[in-house]
C-alpha cells in the first residue's frame, strides 16, 4: 500500500477526492466563498495567495480557525488583464519574477524564458513564511498555474516541501496536470519518477488531476456532475475556484461565470449529492500532513 492510502486508511483503488478552492486571497469574493463553503462541508481545503491584495483579510479569518484546511497557493504569475501583483521580495528586473511594467508574468511560458531560481526560491519561501507568520495553520503548498512545478523550479519547490514538512501538489500521474495547466511541451517522465522517489521517502501524493471545465452556464451542472462521475480510483485533487459575485465579475467580466457557478453548485449541495450518489469519499491535506509529520 503507498504512504498516501495507509495515512489516509483507504484501499488504493478505492476513489477519494480533495475537493480544492483555489486563488483564496485573491479577492473578496473568493475569500467568502472559501468560508462559507468551508463551514458547509462543501470544499475540503484551499489555498491563499499571499502576493495578493486580499490575503491580509484571509488571514484574519483563518489565524486561529482549526476547521480551516489552508495551503499556501505559491504564486509566481498574475494572469489577469487589469488586476496585477508584485513579488514580496524583489520587483527587480533582474530576479527574471517580474515583467516590464514591475508586475508577476501573465504566463508561466514567459516566467520559464526569464526566471532565476534563486530568486523564485526566496519569493516562495517569504510567502509561506508570511502565511506561517500571519498565524494560518498551513496544511500544504500548491502553485498558482502549476509555476512552481516547472523543469527549472521543481526541485525548488519539492525541497521546501521537505524542509516545511507540507505536502505538495505534485500528482503521481502528470500528464493530466501538465496538459490541463497548457503548460506545453513538457516531458513528463522526470516528475513521475520524481514522484516515485518523494512516495519512497514518505512524502503523500495524490494519484490524479482534475480542474475547473470551464463552461457556460447552461452546462455547468451536467458538466460538473460528469467530473464527479469520471473520477479515477485513487486520490483526485480537483482545483476549484469558487467566488462569489461582486468582484469577480469586474475582475474577469467574460469567464466570471465560472466562478459564481461552481460557487452556486458547491453551496447548493449538488457536488456533494453527486459524491455521496457514486460513493467517492473526501478528503482534506490536514491528515496528510500530519501524517508527513508522525503526528
Amino acid at each position: 500500500m503507498n504512504p498516501t492510502s495507509k495515512a489516509l486508511g483507504l484501499d488504493p483503488h478505492t476513489r477519494a477526492v480533495i475537493i480544492h478552492a483555489d486563488d483564496v486571497g485573491m479577492c473578496h469574493g473568493a475569500n467568502q466563498a472559501f468560508v462559507e463553503l468551508s463551514w458547509a462541508g462543501a470544499i475540503t481545503c484551499g489555498s491563499v495567495m499571499v502576493p495578493c491584495p486580499w490575503f491580509p483579510e484571509m488571514a484574519d479569518l483563518a489565524a486561529g480557525e482549526p476547521k480551516f484546511d489552508l495551503g499556501v497557493h505559491l504564486t509566481l504569475t498574475c494572469e489577469w488583464p487589469g488586476y496585477r501583483w508584485r513579488p514580496l521580495v524583489s520587483a527587480s528586473p533582474a530576479s527574471g519574477l517580474v515583467d516590464s511594467d514591475g508586475f508577476m508574468w501573465r504566463r508561466v511560458a514567459l516566467l520559464a524564458e526569464h526566471v532565476e531560481p534563486e530568486a523564485a526560491e526566496m519569493e516562495m519561501r517569504a510567502q509561506i513564511d508570511r502565511a506561517l507568520a500571519a498565524g494560518i495553520d498551513v496544511t500544504h503548498i500548491d502553485t498558482h498555474m502549476g509555476a512552481a512545478a516547472i523543469p527549472s523550479l521543481v526541485d525548488i519547490y519539492v525541497r521546501l516541501g521537505q524542509e516545511y514538512q507540507l505536502p505538495i501538489l505534485l500528482p503521481r500521474r502528470p500528464e493530466e496536470y501538465f496538459r490541463v495547466l497548457r503548460m506545453g511541451d513538457v516531458d513528463t517522465a522526470p516528475y513521475g519518477r520524481l514522484a516515485g522517489e518523494l512516495e519512497a521517502q514518505g512524502m503523500p501524493l495524490i494519484d490524479d488531476f482534475r480542474m475547473t471545465p470551464g463552461v457556460s452556464s447552461e452546462e455547468s451542472d451536467a458538466t460538473y456532475k460528469r467530473l464527479v462521475e469520471t473520477l479515477p480510483p485513487g486520490l483526485t485533487f480537483v482545483a476549484l475556484h469558487p467566488n462569489t459575485s461582486g468582484d469577480i465579475e469586474t475582475i474577469v467580466p467574460p469567464r466570471a461565470h465560472f466562478r459564481t457557478d461552481e460557487f452556486r453548485i458547491l453551496k447548493s449541495g449538488a457536488f456533494a449529492s453527486w459524491l455521496t450518489e457514486t460513493g467517492i469519499q473526501t478528503v482534506g491535506f490536514r491528515p496528510l500532513r500530519d501524517a508527513m509529520r508522525g503526528v
